[in-house]
């Protein structure tokens, strides 16, 4: 059982941030290849830019947290929006999967006396604690997004990724029988 207050939160963020991956992954899971360039007008995002902007952000802020800036002089923070046409899967995958490895391997690694230190993002100061609920909030932001499009690009296929429509009854009562003393 934990009882440290520091120690509940980074238990917590840590699965809140492997959760979203999940997500996420489970959501692009269900758009065909061809679909990862498509946007719904000329002011949106595609999901290959999406998937793109995540993996810089992550890789940015989440590499040597603790003792480098969070906006990175190598990151090319406008290209990540540029048109993707034609990117395969795999050459989209490869900085998706290192920038959520980033921040796991950080969450992971953070103690409870690591949340009051300074640490800074575009020169600006923030708090461990501060930075990564900002982090962990920009990924859900985004991954609202990814599922969004991935489900409106899969129509018909789609397969939820949560409680299916009209059986939140039933799963609130497959929840109760299954509690201690249900």
């Amino acid at each position: 059982m934990i009882a440290n207050p520091a120690d509940l939160f980074l238990h917590d963020i840590r699965l809140q941030a492997r959760k979203l991956k999940e997500l996420a992954d489970k959501a692009i899971a269900q758009v065909r290849d061809e679909q990862l360039t498509v946007t719904l007008d000329p002011e949106s995002n595609s999901l290959a830019s999406i998937i793109l902007h995540m993996a810089g952000n992550l890789r940015s802020r989440w590499t040597d947290f603790l003792t480098t800036d969070g906006e990175k002089p190598n990151r090319h923070r406008d290209a990540e929006f540029e048109s993707q046409e034609g990117i395969t899967r795999t050459r989209l995958f490869a900085p998706w999967e290192e920038g959520w490895l980033r921040l796991i391997e950080t969450l992971d690694s953070l103690t409870a006396e690591d949340l009051s230190k300074t640490i800074f993002i575009r020169s600006e100061p923030h708090t461990v604690v501060q930075a990564i609920n900002r982090g962990i909030t920009h990924s859900a932001y985004h991954v609202g997004q990814i599922v969004l499009l991935s489900k409106h690009l899969a129509a018909g296929e789609w397969q939820t990724l949560s409680i299916p429509r009209g059986k939140s009854q039933d799963f609130t009562q497959a929840l109760r029988e299954k509690a201690p003393g249900g």
